[in-house]
């Protein structure tokens, strides 16, 4: 990383949309101390509202394995109100289809869980940085 991570993500709106809520707790953890602004969608209906309705969300965090509606979904969602929105895929599935198939739906970065702080954080400054 280029700065240092409360640089790059003080005052961050972060949508982190995860059905998981051990999932979202360890996401939340990681953000929480670089001072960036948190929100949470358990659903990719509650995700696409959000966006649609917060002009200020920077970041999505979209695990792609939701209830109802996927991440793809969601997400392809998302991309039509927000072209420009960086969507990082999160997803248990590793095979470079799952990646594949996240990057057809529009997200712009995918990483596989088990999530690893510091790769995220990495990821999250190259989504920022590229918008």
């Amino acid at each position: 990383m280029n700065q240092k991570p409360e640089q790059f993500l003080k005052g961050k709106n972060i949508l982190i949309v995860e059905d998981d809520p051990v999932s979202s707790e360890f996401l939340k953890e990681i953000l929480f101390s670089y001072e960036a602004e948190l929100n949470f969608a358990n659903s990719a209906e509650t995700a696409i509202s959000i966006c649609k309705e917060n002009k200020n969300i920077d970041l999505v965090l979209m695990d792609i394995r939701l209830p109802g509606k996927s991440g793809y979904e969601a997400t392809q969602e998302i991309k039509k109100h927000r072209p420009g929105l960086p969507i990082i895929a999160q997803t248990a599935y590793a095979f470079e289809s799952d990646k594949d198939k996240a990057i057809g739906a529009g997200c712009d970065y995918y990483i596989s869980k088990p999530i690893k702080a510091k790769d995220l954080l990495v990821l999250i400054e190259k989504a920022l940085q590229s918008n």
